[in-house]
């Protein structure tokens, strides 16, 4: 499985990763390192539809839980849209909507993810 980033030049998840302590980085590093090996069977990991197109991978890391939105295109290739750190028992209307919009950009403009 391989997996990719939204954004051509600014990278919001990657972004958002990097603001984590080093600990939580490592465990959803670790995980997404998983995911490109072992793909959907991966341990540890959960995956939920959202809707449509757009699912979640569910991260329990040291200090939170983590939410990462992707969309599967071409089978074997995800794209990582949107992450944010969960604090309440649904996701939040406002972390769907932008990744529902950053969905629709990819799935818009697919070939910029195979490059």
């Amino acid at each position: 499985m391989k997996i990719v980033f939204y954004g051509k030049k600014k990278k919001p998840v990657v972004d958002f990763i990097e603001q984590l302590t080093s600990k939580d980085q490592a465990k959803i590093l670790a995980c997404l390192k998983n995911i490109e090996e072992l793909g959907f069977d991966c341990p540890r990991v959960e995956f939920r539809q959202i809707s449509g197109k757009l699912w979640e991978i569910k991260i329990q890391a040291a200090s939170a839980g983590y939410r990462i939105f992707y969309v599967t295109i071409q089978r074997k290739t995800i794209v990582l849209l949107h992450a944010y750190k969960k604090q309440s028992q649904k996701a939040p209307k406002k972390e769907i909507d932008i990744a529902e919009k950053r969905l629709m950009e990819v799935l818009n403009d697919e070939n910029t993810y195979f490059k």
